[in-house]
Formats: C-alpha cells, structure tokens, sequence
C-alpha cells in the first residue's frame, strides 16, 4: 500500500496489526516501511531486476531517521534504474564473505548475549575465543568444510568433553550463518562430525587426599605463591559444592551472615540457596572485603572478580600430588561426602542446585562410610 511521504510522524502513527505490512511512500517509488506485529518499524527498498522482486532493509526506524532511510533510498533505486549493481546481490555476497571471527563476534552479541544465561555466556565465549577464532582465523564462513571442522574436533582428541562443546558451539553457529545468509541453507559443516563417546569421570578426593590437599592450600598461602583470594576459592568449592562461576561470581551482597546462608540470584539451575558451614563462616569472615569491588573472590583488575583459577589450580594439585584431579572433582568430592555423612540425596541435590535426583546420584560415590573429610 503506498500513501502520503513517510516522515517520523507518518511512520510512528502506522498502526500495530497482526501481521506485518508494508506501507510505500507517497513520493519515492520502491521506498517503504514494514510495520511488524511486535511495534518496530523497518525502512525499506523494493524493485524489481531480471523479472525477480528485490528487498532490501535500510534499518530500523528510531536508530536510522525517515530523512536518512530516504536519502539512501533514492540512492540505491536511482543505481538500480540506471543500471548499475544490484543492491540485494552485493549485500548477499558481503554476507557471504564473512570470515569465521566476524561470525562469531556476531554469535557471541547478538545470540549468546540475548538469550544464554551468565554461567552458559562464559562456556559459549571461551569456546569461541580459545578454539573456534584460533583455528579458523580469517577463514570465510561459506568456506568451511566437514574436513575442516574434523580437524579442529580431531585436534583436540585427548579432551573428548571439550572437543565435543567446542564442536556443538560451532555448529550453533553455522546453522545461525545459514539464517543470516552466510551460508547456503542445509550446509551445516558440522552435521558429518561424530562427536567422541564420553565417559562420565567418577572422581572423588579420599580423606588422605584431602590432608594433602588442604597443606598444599597452606603452603601457597603462607608463602604467597597464590592470591589469597584464589586459595580461598578452592577451600569454598570443597566446602559448599558450588561449581566454579558461582564461587568466582559470589558477592559480598549475596552472603546473609546471620541466616547463615548466600542466595545466588542465578546459577545453572535458576536462583539458588546455599547454607553455610561453621568452616564457610570462618573462611568467609576472615576475607577482606575491598573497597569498590562488589565480589568475594577479588580479581587482578579493579572491581572485577578472578577469572583464570585453572593455572593457580595446575600448580597446587601438583605440589598436593594430585595431578589428574579437577577443579569440579572438588563438587564431586562435597556431594559424595554429604551423602556419606548420612544425608538424603534430594538435600544434597538442594545443596548442588539440582533439579533431578538422578543428577544427585551420580555424584554420590561408593567409599568407606567411615571415612570423615578431613579439616582444610
């Protein structure tokens, strides 16, 4: 439908209907506006060249003005007329000519931003900036191949967990490059790709192993061989069973002395209440909380939280002898103790955040019930 020149006040009177439409402008042939269900307002060209109807969007209303959209407009639609390249084809080939890196740049705002939560945001973002960009580059995204993606998959071979998250981001990302026109539609490279078995890894610490761990823990904050704030982190994962970013992320905020607890307004599992041991208070009061910086566990940067517990952790667990232990081994070790110290597995599935008790149970392990964890 086609009517009186769009100007700001014609477009934001259109009225919001069930569908979407298309309002022409009165003066400027083929410039128009789509009007969707939601309220937003789209500026447009349409033409036709070699028999086929073209659209191509010039940008939503409010961030690009009536004036502007129609400027544009006339451009392209006076190229068109006259000859020249087709607007459409050169948007679609500039898609098309996106390397890897900009597609993931892309992924990561206007994908995983939106709609992934916090703890999910990190994994997607490390994926991306520590295997994906490193590998690929500069490589166009239309160019990616099955071949390809079996060699990054492949190369990380030794790690089978890792391998496969790294190799389901990316296919997230090729089938949003196929929505984004990027690539042809039904080209997912990753589609041919098997990811590796996995084996679930029952690791728990022993009472033994604990000792060794808790004097290794001592040693490095005696002699400052590890920020205290990162020795402190270890100690809250054994001694809550949080998981590695609720420990990072916690804040002072969060943290109800008098209650005995800490509310966490968000974790993999929703909001989540974790109560608090004598052993916690005590670790938690002897903490100094510095000025300006919201979180428990201070980062190197100025306001921020620590980020990299991974190389603090290599170098602890090889001092304690316990080279092949991980840092979620810790959470592991917490939910079997509980369970041995005579708790029900749906309270330990309330203390982890599970929602499932079957969750729950793999992490409660067989082992000496008289075993006690030993003091950190």
């Amino acid at each position: 439908m086609a009517g009186e020149k769009l100007s700001k006040r014609v477009v934001e009177r259109l009225e919001v209907r069930a569908k979407d439409y298309i309002v022409f402008d009165g003066e400027l042939p083929g410039f128009g506006v789509r009007v969707m269900p939601n309220g937003k307002r789209f500026y447009l060209i349409q033409y036709r060249r070699h028999g086929r109807t073209r659209r191509m969007a010039l940008g939503q209303h409010g961030v690009v003005t009536a004036e502007i959209a129609r400027r544009e407009a006339n451009r392209m639609l006076g190229a068109v007329r006259g000859g020249g390249d087709d607007p459409a084809t050169l948007r679609d080939m500039e898609r098309q000519a996106a390397t890897v890196q900009e597609l993931g740049a892309r992924f990561l705002k206007e994908h995983v931003a939106v709609r992934c939560k916090p703890t999910t945001a990190y994994e997607y973002r490390r994926a991306v900036e520590f295997f994906i960009n490193p590998f690929f580059g500069k490589q166009r995204v239309r160019m990616v191949t099955s071949a390809d993606v079996a060699e990054l998959h492949g190369k990380y071979a030794h790690t089978p967990y890792q391998s496969n998250r790294v190799l389901g981001v990316l296919s997230k990302m090729m089938n949003l490059a196929e929505v984004w026109g990027m690539r042809d539609k039904r080209t997912n490279p990753c589609d041919d790709v098997k990811a590796f078995p996995e084996r679930k890894r029952e690791r728990f610490l022993s009472p033994e192993e604990i000792e060794r761990l808790g004097a290794a823990l001592q040693e490095a904050e005696r002699t400052g061989a590890e920020s205290r704030f990162a020795v402190a982190a270890f100690r809250l994962l054994l001694l809550t069973g949080c998981r590695l970013r609720e420990i990072q992320t916690l804040k002072w905020s969060y943290i109800d002395f008098r209650a005995g607890r800490f509310r966490l307004p968000d974790s993999k599992t929703g909001p989540k209440t974790v109560y608090l041991g004598d052993a916690v208070v005590e670790l938690l009061r002897k903490l100094p909380e510095v000025d300006g910086n919201p979180y428990v566990i201070v980062g190197k940067l100025e306001g921020s939280h620590l980020t990299d517990l991974q190389h603090p952790w290599r170098r602890i667990r090889k001092t304690a002898g316990l080279e092949d232990v991980r840092i979620h081994d810790l959470r592991h070790t917490y939910a079997s103790d509980g369970v041995l110290a005579g708790e029900g597995l749906p309270m330990i599935g309330k203390l982890l955040g599970h929602t499932q008790v079957q969750t729950t149970a793999r992490y409660a392990h067989l082992a000496d019930p008289n075993d006690p964890i030993a003091a950190m």
